[in-house]
């Protein structure tokens, strides 16, 4: 595909989730730099927060001295404030700046004024991560002030992206401090909107009678609420990812994005061929040796496997849907053997000591162990939302059903004590993951599945799901994608639907398999960076045009 690129002399993304992994915006970010890269060599600089120590570095950045030295040297930075500069281990290579930001805090309640008469932005009501995100957004603000006096780049092409209400206040400094740069604000997903849906309340059926500032009162957001509409109003190029998420700022902050920028993925980061194969294995063995473990029971090799997984939001991501809907196919006793796995992170204590015994030890006892549906302890058992499901629903108990829920409540980095594998090695041994969220901006889970071949089941309330239905058809066969319709009032036929659309699945033959996985394939292909890059461009000729205007007055 031929791009047209804007010509850029210097571009700055500033993100919490640059070198930390945290959640979907990371996987934004790390997967965008290559094409930014292969447009803009070396002419990207990502600012991310410096929250690492020498007893806990990131596994993310290498530090390399020698670039921006020039700069580095003479920096002018307010105390406290310092940088290392390096290169974000991911393909591309992006140069990036961590910025170590606790000198901010002395000076948060000078900037906090400044922002309440230039912005209206009210901190007065800001709690538990506010201040942090804001330190660090001012500070990298300052780095990039300090950039641009040393480069002296007040008449070049400069942009400088800010992703989420956390960087807002790098946003606005910038456009107080140094207008001449161009500013782009993307919200991922606003947070008035998530906090609406996290206490319950409907959000779509109601959405144009809501008052952003009202509600945010209403849940206490006022901080956070007011500085993300600062940011979205004060940027020079507002955006978001989907349609889903327009019309949620349009009412609660009162824009409309100007250019909506689907998240695109990185082609190559599946294996293919024998290597996929081998990972497909693996995997498999991986997941029904601690189902086995657990359970005590033994899987046939074509027991089929689903999950669901991301940020540990019950409702908001569907978590409640999915139990509820293996529930539903375990009461209708499919052909096949059912494993439903729930890879969620959540308060994990430690890895199962019982469960390692019995994954290390071929002579122990074939019983299954006490609650044989989770694979780590958890800090509070009793109140965790997903494990009192799993036990209400019944899988707690030593059952000989046919199908079976695990529950993996962490990260899966590689190193939690049980699977010992990242979350992308388990993914290859899944036949089917499912997705059916309430609140999803984007959704990169379903579309990590199918990137790997695995087809998925998504909701028209995510940008993902509503890109599937724009862009191709909700059908395993021809996409590899099925869009369940979801709305504030049919929970009771999502969970039928889903049931239903993993029976199909569970039941299908190697060959119906074999093309729906194919299918999902080919929709990844369209979702490459290469393609969605130009939604980026359209932004970066807005923004630059806006800071034109400004250096002619």
């Amino acid at each position: 595909m031929k791009l047209d690129p804007v010509n850029l002399d210097l571009i700055f993304e500033t993100s919490w989730e640059v070198c930390n992994k945290v959640g979907g915006i990371y996987t934004v970010l790390s997967t965008k730099a290559l094409t930014l890269q292969n447009l803009y060599k070396d002419k990207t600089i990502f600012i991310g927060p410096d929250v690492w120590t020498d007893d806990n570095p990131s596994p993310y950045f290498t530090e390399v001295p020698s670039l921006l030295r020039p700069w580095k040297d003479k920096a002018e930075l307010p105390a406290g404030i310092s940088v290392r500069v390096g290169r974000w281990n991911i393909p591309g290579k992006p140069i990036v700046i961590l910025v170590k930001f606790d000198g901010m805090y002395q000076l948060k309640d000078y900037y906090y004024g400044e922002m309440w008469q230039r912005y209206g932005v009210d901190s007065l009501h800001g709690y538990g991560d506010y201040d942090e995100a804001c330190s660090f957004a001012l500070a990298a603000g300052a780095v990039i002030e300090s950039i641009c006096n040393h480069k002296r780049l007040r008449h070049k092409n400069v942009l400088a992206h800010f992703d989420e209400w956390t960087t807002g206040m790098g946003l606005l400094y910038t456009r107080w401090k140094i207008p001449y740069v161009g500013t782009i604000f993307t919200t991922h997903a606003t947070s008035i909107g998530r906090s609406i849906c996290g206490n319950g309340k409907p959000l779509y059926d109601y959405l144009k009678g809501y008052n952003g500032d009202q509600m945010a009162e209403e849940l206490n957001m006022q901080s956070k609420h007011s500085l993300e509409k600062a940011a979205a109003h004060a940027a020079d190029c507002f955006t978001t990812v989907s349609d889903v998420t327009a019309a949620e700022c349009e009412q609660l902050l009162d824009r409309r994005p100007d250019v909506v920028t689907p998240n695109g993925f990185q082609g190559d980061l599946a294996p293919v061929k024998i290597k996929a194969r081998r990972a497909r294995q693996t995997a498999r063995e991986a997941l029904m040796n601690v189902a086995t473990a657990l359970t005590g029971k033994q899987f046939p090799a074509d027991t089929f496997i689903a999950a669901t997984s991301g940020r540990c939001e019950y409702r908001n991501k569907g978590i409640d849907v999915f139990l509820d809907a293996i529930a539903d196919l375990r009461a209708n006793k499919p052909s096949t053997p059912v494993l439903a796995f729930v890879l969620v992170p959540a308060w994990m204590k430690a890895p199962r000591t019982d469960l390692q015994q019995k994954l290390t030890d071929a002579t122990s006892s074939a019983a299954p162990l006490t609650e044989p549906v989770i694979t780590h302890e958890l800090n509070n058992p009793n109140d965790d939302a997903i494990l009192n499901r799993i036990r209400s629903l019944g899988f707690a108990g030593n059952n000989t059903d046919a199908v079976q829920v695990i529950y993996v409540p962490c990260y899966l980095n590689g190193n939690d004590g049980i699977f010992n594998m990242d979350y992308y090695e388990i993914l290859a041994g899944l036949d089917a993951t499912a997705f059916p969220s309430y609140y999803e901006p984007w959704g990169y889970t379903p579309l990590e599945s199918v990137a790997f071949g695995i087809p998925t089941v998504t909701t028209s309330l995510s940008g993902f799901g509503q890109w599937i239905l724009s862009s191709s058809e909700s059908n395993f066969e021809v996409s590899g994608v099925e869009v369940i319709n979801r709305t504030d009032s049919n929970y009771n036929e999502v969970v039928a639907t889903l049931a239903n659309d993993l029976r199909q699945l569970a039941d299908a033959t190697a060959d119906y398999r074999e093309k729906a996985s194919k299918a999902a394939r080919n929709t990844a292909d369209k979702a490459e960076w290469n393609y969605f890059i130009t939604y980026y461009i359209d932004a970066f000729r807005m923004a630059l045009e806006a800071a034109d205007k400004r250096r002619t007055l």
